[in-house]
This record gives C-alpha cells, sequence and structure tokens, in this order.
C-alpha cells in the first residue's frame, strides 16, 4: 500500500510468448443437456509499450502527454500479500465489489493491476473484470512483496526470484480467466531500482508508475481524498487508488465525488493503455 507520494526515478513479443507459455444466436435444432462455455474474447490489437531502456531495463511511464486534451486513467491496486490468505478466511475483505460496480454505474474505464494472489483468491471477480471491456487488468506481482529493501515495511522479494514472482502472477491471471492481461507491470509499493527493472524488463513489460497519488490507502477521510486528487489532476494523468476495502475504505466514496467533478472540468476517463499509445516512441 502506497502511504506517501514517492519520487522514484526512471508485452510485446514476449509478453505474447509469456502469454502462450502460460497458458451469433442460433435455433437448436434439438435439446441441449448442458451449457456451453462462455467464449473467450477475442485478442485485441496488440496493446502499445515503451521500447526499453539501456542493458534491457524496463521503460517507466507515470504520465501520458500533457498537449493531447484532457485525459486522465484512474488505476486501482488490488492488493494482497503471498501470506494473507488466514486474513481473508477470517472475514477481511482484499476486494471491493461496489467499486467496480459504481465504476460501471458511471461508465469510466479504468486499469487494474492485480496481484496473482488477489487472483487466487478471488477468480470470478478477476475473470469478470478481465472480460469486461471497459476494464484492463494488468500485473501487480503474484506476493506483493516489494522489489526494493525499505518499502513501506513490505516484506521483499529476492534479486533470483523476481521475474518468477511476475511470471507467477501472470499465470494466475491466466488460470482465474483472465483472456489477455496487460504486458504492464506496478512495483508493489511503488518501490524500485536499476535490479528491479533489469529483472521484470526480460519479460517485456512496461513498468507503470502514477503522477497522482490518492491517498486512499489506510484514509478515513474520503474528502481530504477527493481534493487530493482533484488537486493533483492535469492532462494525462494517471492516479493511484486501490480496491480494497479494508485498507481502502473510502475509495469507492473518493469515485462518486471525484468522476463528476473531473467530467465537469472537462476530462475523458481512459486506460493506461491509451496513454501509453499517445505517448511518443511507443511500439
Amino acid at each position: 500500500m502506497i502511504r506517501s507520494v514517492r519520487r522514484l526515478t526512471g508485452m510485446t513479443a514476449a509478453c505474447v510468448a509469456l502469454g502462450a507459455a502460460l497458458a451469433a444466436c442460433g435455433t437448436a435444432q434439438a435439446p441441449h443437456t448442458g451449457h456451453p462455455a462462455p467464449a473467450r474474447p477475442a485478442p485485441a490489437a496488440k496493446p502499445p509499450t515503451l521500447p526499453a531502456g539501456p542493458g534491457g531495463l524496463a521503460p517507466v511511464f507515470s504520465n501520458g502527454p500533457r498537449t493531447l486534451g484532457k485525459t486522465v486513467a484512474l488505476t486501482f491496486d488490488a492488493d494482497m500479500t503471498a501470506d494473507q490468505g488466514p486474513r481473508a478466511a477470517a472475514g477481511e475483505h482484499f476486494d471491493n465489489p461496489a467499486l467496480i460496480a459504481t465504476l460501471r454505474r458511471l461508465k469510466v474505464p479504468a486499469t487494474v493491476f492485480m496481484t496473482g494472489r488477489w487472483a487466487d483468491e478471488y477468480p470470478d471477480q478477476a475473470r469478470s473484470l478481465g472480460r469486461d471491456p471497459q476494464f484492463e487488468v494488468a500485473n501487480h506481482s503474484y506476493s506483493h512483496y516489494a522489489f526494493t529493501d525499505d518499502c513501506y515495511g513490505l516484506p521483499t522479494v529476492s534479486a533470483v526470484t523476481m521475474k518468477s514472482d511476475v511470471e507467477r502472477a501472470y499465470a494466475a491471471l491466466l488460470r482465474a480467466g483472465v483472456p489477455h492481461p496487460m504486458p504492464y507491470f506496478r512495483f508493489p509499493g511503488g518501490c524500485y531500482d536499476q535490479q528491479a527493472l533489469r529483472a521484470v524488463g526480460a519479460l517485456g513489460v512496461t513498468a507503470v508508475q502514477w503522477d497522482v497519488v490518492s491517498g486512499d490507502a489506510f484514509a478515513t477521510d474520503a474528502d481530504a481524498v477527493t481534493k487530493q486528487v482533484l488537486d493533483g489532476v492535469k492532462p494525462g494523468s494517471v492516479v493511484v487508488m486501490h480496491c480494497t476495502r479494508s485498507a481502502a475504505p473510502t475509495t469507492e466514496r473518493v469515485v462518486r465525488s471525484v468522476v463528476p467533478e473531473l467530467r465537469k472540468r472537462g476530462f475523458r476517463f481512459v486506460k493506461v493503455s491509451e496513454l501509453i499509445g499517445e505517448t511518443p516512441g511507443h511500439r
């Protein structure tokens, strides 16, 4: 979870290979004995990504162009660490169906950065999000363990398991029924360094950060969170929020306030992929 603003510095063919490795009504002439499985959505055009940095470092994206109109991407982290299963079994809610329902009702496209552990816990919700064209689902690691030391108290992933943790997350998303997870990765806590960028760069992903911290994590004052978002949004902004009821209880109320106000100000809501697709040099 993100508790404060922190500045951090700086799938293509690889993504397709990873997905492959992991991975009209008619009139009936006779009664059927079962129900056919729902058709898997057809893959869209290859999602835009940014080119790798020097030495194969994953590129880092934090906002779209400022001069191509008033667009803003709301992003939601579906956080759940690998060791939080007992807490979920005891009744703690790491999901937020009311938030997703509000986004659908308000017709707000959004990008959800989902941990593999969350997808394992809530496969029906993961599948529903992954098959809904209003949303896109991206990778937030499997374990939600940090990729650097000293990252908001999170446990850490070892350097040798960083790449496999991301691969394990993609496998969990596919297993849950997300047919086309995006080639975008968000570091847990937003914490990364050169070693982390090199590890995930081998998978061909674009690391997605943000330029607006909502402050919704552990917040209890929805009005304060709303003000922080509205004060921070600029054309091309990426807003980081959370869809975890137990740790971000105000987010649904914040969305109900932020969305109409930003629309009144002339902003259009888009997914991260659209902002990346507008960024010079994307591929």
